[in-house]
């Protein structure tokens, strides 16, 4: 079996080159926060307690992006191709700069062999935090080895993370003739309800429809 190496590549429209590294991390850490918070008294702003419970009931406040940290190992000692381990280590770098195309760094997909639905990889993130520690020196001063400290955070696209929350989701892609009325129509049995789906996209005009346009059906209520 041959070794699967982890790879990182920058997802369009980024033009940069997807990165496969040297020599997969020893190990990896993903972290996650998760705010819930006990109530607070108005007059004060203390934590409201209560002499009946062991402890203030807690309301969720939303979960926080995961965080995915990779050490990464480069070594180009043994490579007679590559003089510099800035190099290899300068692709990385390039994730974290702007590209001049999208004003933004690039969102990335890191991948490292197969993993379990809604598991670690593929991870979709872009790069908070890098650092370099170079440890090993040519006669000229040039680097041959070094170490990367990298740590992507989660970048979730809303719509689909919003069909992993609520499986009841629907979403429709707007056709030739389509109208609001139409699409309420196939989906309430009530081509007056085409209100509910304008507000929910957030359509002005409900007689200027973008064709290719993926819309949400929200449920009624």
């Amino acid at each position: 079996m041959s070794l699967e190496k982890l790879r990182i590549k920058p997802r369009p429209p980024s033009k940069l080159a997807e990165i496969t590294v040297l020599f997969n991390p020893d190990s990896y850490s993903i972290s996650k926060s998760v705010t819930w918070s006990p109530p607070i008294t108005s007059t004060s702003g203390k934590v409201a307690t209560d002499r009946q419970l062991n402890a203030p009931p807690l309301t969720f406040g939303g979960g926080g992006s995961r965080q995915l940290t990779l050490e990464l190992f480069f070594d180009v000692t043994q490579n007679s191709r590559v003089a510099d381990v800035r190099q290899e280590t300068d692709k990385v770098v390039a994730l974290t700069q702007i590209e001049r195309d999208q004003g933004q760094p690039p969102v990335c997909q890191v991948s490292w062999g197969q993993a379990p639905t809604n598991s670690d990889f593929p991870f979709l993130g872009v790069i908070s935090s890098l650092a370099q520690t170079f440890t090993l020196f040519k006669p000229n001063g040039k680097p041959v080895r070094a170490t990367l400290t990298v740590t992507f955070l989660e970048f979730l696209d809303p719509e689909q993370d919003k069909r992993k929350t609520d499986p009841e989701l629907t979403t429709y892609q707007i056709k030739q003739k389509d109208s609001l009325s139409s699409i309420a129509a196939e989906f309430y049995r009530d081509p007056k309800q085409w209100r509910v789906i304008a507000v929910a996209n957030q359509i002005i005009n409900p007689r200027q429809l973008e064709i290719g346009k993926r819309l949400t059906i929200p449920k009624l209520r």
